[in-house]
Formats: structure tokens, C-alpha cells, sequence
């Protein structure tokens, strides 16, 4: 019986960056024989155990057959006469098929060394294309590791338009489609092993490139249909130097990324201008009306994945009031109130803090405004606060009772945010 450590963290290790977990083969052994060693076993689909000790996961050696379709359809088959490189063989990439044992010596029996030097993502074998969901993995990889250099190899990335055209892809279920992206969208690097080595946040927030290497394969037609009819379609270059519409919203995930934000600013980032699709080609570059139009393009594209409840809310109101926040300086009272409400500003302040957040991702989003001014999340804020200090009691000290509460406070916060709005002008006139 013996254990070696594999996957990412002997590859991180090759890196020179900080393991985040560690996983571990065992060659040689049989169930029973792990028992007496004093392992738990926890693993449900294939036996995998707990050290008695560091309680870290040992699975034993294993290999697999297709069975079936989908990333469900394998049968797999462990005892002591399987060997590491069998075990090694059935992974996806070259440079998560490497294993160290316990004295430090490598095991890399099908070239995972030569491919980290040449910042390759390569598949082990042709089985790769057996498991679709090997194509989201891929994606993700590439968009984590792209700050350090790293590609597809075409050969890879041929067998992934296979298991597109094949309709392979199409046996993913919802979940584990959105659990990739949602991992793909808020990966980062590990933390490096020496300072010298560090790599900014900027550099480690590519989420963009998970969504390029499935359009590159044709599976962003197949699984994020919304996304992919943007691309191709233009805007006005004096609002939007990059001009294609599928190229700007990537800019907007990355720019989430880079900003630091969270899972909801930049699920709205990725939906808010699905509405472009919709606009005839007549009217581009123009996309009046592309906001509302938008709206059950989302709805339809958080139902299928099945979206946490909070990212859709928040993507809602983004892709619903976008437009209007860029303009926010030029509304008057009632309209500025209208919109706060609508962003839930008063209901709501974490809910309107990541719509503010993701309107500030659209502006930064565009070829050369990777980092421009954005006064108008000031501007919302300091409104917000400035309605917020008339509150229902105040309207209720003026005898004002039950439903006519509503509309009397809406009343006088236009009217204070008429004042204020007096105040902003003579400031910036004077």
C-alpha cells in the first residue's frame, strides 16, 4: 500500500503557488485494508477514506469505462492490482495528471512537467471527451491560469467541439453548469509561494476567458445562448470603442473581477445588455429600449441554471435601470426618486449597493475607461441619504394615516430632493 499526493497540488506546487487543498491516491490497497489502517470511508460513488489523522481525503486508485451519456455515464472499477498511471490516465489535463510521493519523487507519465514550462493546457488522453463536463473544466482552468500565460492546445480544444457536435454537452444538467461558472466567475490564483512571485489581483481576474474558450468550442451557443447572440452585434463606438456588444460585456465581468466585487455584481454584469440581441440590425448601432427588452431574456437565463435567487434580483434591477443610473445628473425630483425606489435604496441598502456596484462595471467595461470616473454612484448615494431623512413618521406627525402614508412621503422626498437637487446646481455653477 502506498499514497502519493496529486492534482492541484502537486501543479500549484510546480507553480509556485500555495496549495489550496490537498488530494491523495492510494496504490495497492483494497477497502479493507484502509479500515484496518484506521481510514473512515465517506466516499458514496467510488471508496474514498479520511486519514486518521490529518483528515485529509484518500481515494483508492480507480479506473473508469464509459457507460453511458452525460458526465454520469461511467462505470468504475478500484482494487489493489490497479496502478497509478492507470489512475493517472483517466484524468482530464496533463498538468493535473502528475503525483508526488511521500520522499518528494515526481510520478509524470504522460508529460505534465513540459506542459506547465509551456503553459499548455493539454488533455491526458482521448477520454477526455467521454465527460462533458470536462469542457467546463477546461474553460476554468484557462481562465484561472491565463495571468500566468497559459493556452488551450488546439488538439484540446478540437475534442471539445467533438463533445459539442456530438450533443454530448446538451446532457449537463443546470447545476453543474452553473456551479462551474459560478466557480469560473469568482476564481482567482492561489496565493504565490514567494512575495516575489506575487501576482496582483488584477493579473488573477480573467473570468472573461472561461466564456471565450466555450464560444471558441461552440459550447457557449449550446449553454449560455443569451451571451452568445451579442457577439456581432454593434454599438456606438463613441460610447463604446470596443463596439461589439459580446465583447464589452466580457470587459464588464473582468472589470468585476478586478474591482473585487462579488458573486452578484458580476452575474449582473454578465446579463445586463442581453436586450442588444433583440435590436434590429436597422437600428444599429442603436439599442433604444434595449433594457427592458432585456428583462426576460434574464429571467429565462437565471431559470434555466437555476441562479441563486439574490444574483437574479440584482441583475433585474441592473439590466432595468442601467440606462438611467449613467443619466442620474440629469433627472429631476421625482424621476431621481422613482429610480431609488426602484433600486430598493430605501428597502433594500445591500441590494442597492450591488446594483450601484455593477452600474459602475458597465462604465468601466469599454476599451480605454478600464479605470475612468464614475460620479454618478456619489451622486445616487448621496440622494439616497439626503430622501432617506424623511422617513413614514414624519408624514404620520402630520396626521397622515394607512394608505395615504405612501404617497405623502413620496410627496415630500421630492420635494427635499427638489431642494437638493437646487443645492448640487449652485455648487457646481458657483
Amino acid at each position: 500500500m502506498k499514497r502519493y499526493l496529486v492534482g492541484g497540488a502537486v501543479r500549484d506546487a510546480l507553480l509556485g503557488l500555495q496549495a489550496r487543498e490537498q488530494d491523495w491516491v492510494v496504490v495497492g490497497a483494497s477497502p479493507e485494508d484502509m479500515v484496518a489502517a484506521g481510514y473512515r470511508p465517506v466516499g458514496k460513488d467510488f471508496p474514498v477514506f479520511l486519514h486518521p489523522e490529518t483528515k485529509e481525503e484518500h481515494a483508492l486508485a480507480r479506473t473508469e469505462r464509459k457507460s453511458g451519456r452525460g458526465y454520469h455515464g461511467f462505470t468504475f472499477h478500484t482494487g489493489p492490482e490497479v496502478t497509478l498511471e492507470e489512475d493517472l490516465i483517466r484524468r482530464d489535463l496533463t498538468i493535473n495528471a502528475i503525483a508526488r510521493d511521500d520522499d518528494g519523487r515526481l510520478v509524470d507519465p504522460y508529460g505534465g512537467q513540459r506542459d506547465l514550462q509551456a503553459r499548455v493546457l493539454r488533455h491526458v488522453s482521448p477520454a477526455f471527451a467521454e465527460d462533458p463536463l470536462r469542457v467546463l473544466r477546461l474553460a476554468r482552468f484557462a481562465a484561472r491560469f491565463a495571468p500566468l500565460g497559459f493556452s488551450v492546445a488546439p488538439e484540446t480544444l478540437a475534442l471539445c467541439r467533438r463533445l459539442v457536435n456530438e450533443g454530448e454537452i446538451d446532457h449537463l444538467v443546470a447545476e453543474r453548469v452553473w456551479k462551474e461558472t459560478e466557480r469560473a466567475l469568482m476564481q482567482t490564483l492561489a496565493p504565490p509561494l514567494s512575495e516575489s512571485a506575487a501576482v496582483t489581483p488584477a493579473q488573477a481576474s480573467r473570468p472573461s476567458v472561461y466564456f471565450e474558450i466555450l464560444r471558441a468550442c461552440g459550447a457557449l451557443a449550446r449553454l449560455f445562448p443569451e451571451l452568445e447572440a451579442l457577439f456581432g452585434v454593434p454599438q456606438r463606438a463613441d460610447y463604446h470603442p470596443e463596439v461589439d456588444s459580446g465583447v464589452h460585456t466580457l470587459m464588464c465581468i473582468d472589470a468585476a473581477a478586478r474591482l473585487g466585487f462579488g458573486l452578484e455584481v458580476r452575474v449582473a454584469a454578465l446579463c445586463h445588455d442581453y436586450g442588444k440581441a433583440l435590436t434590429l440590425p436597422s437600428r444599429w448601432p442603436s439599442h433604444h429600449g434595449h433594457d427592458l427588452a432585456g428583462l426576460p431574456l434574464v429571467e429565462r437565463f437565471c431559470e434555466r441554471l437555476r441562479v441563486p435567487k439574490v444574483c437574479r434580483e440584482v441583475a433585474l434591477i441592473h439590466t432595468r435601470e442601467h440606462l438611467l443610473v449613467h443619466q442620474v445628473r440629469q433627472l429631476r425630483a421625482k424621476t431621481l426618486l422613482e429610480l431609488l425606489e426602484r433600486m430598493k435604496a430605501f428597502k433594500d441598502e445591500r441590494q442597492f449597493a450591488l446594483v450601484c456596484e455593477a452600474c459602475l462595471c458597465d462604465a468601466r467595461g469599454r476599451l480605454g475607461y478600464e479605470d475612468c470616473d464614475y460620479p454618478q454612484l456619489d451622486y445616487l448615494r448621496a440622494a439616497a441619504a439626503e430622501a432617506a431623512q424623511l422617513q413614514a413618521r414624519a408624514v404620520m406627525a402630520e396626521g397622515i394615516v394607512g394608505a395615504a402614508i405612501g404617497p405623502a412621503l413620496a410627496e415630500m422626498r421630492t420635494a427635499r430632493l427638489g431642494e437638493w437637487l437646487s443645492r448640487q446646481r449652485k455648487t457646481t455653477s458657483g
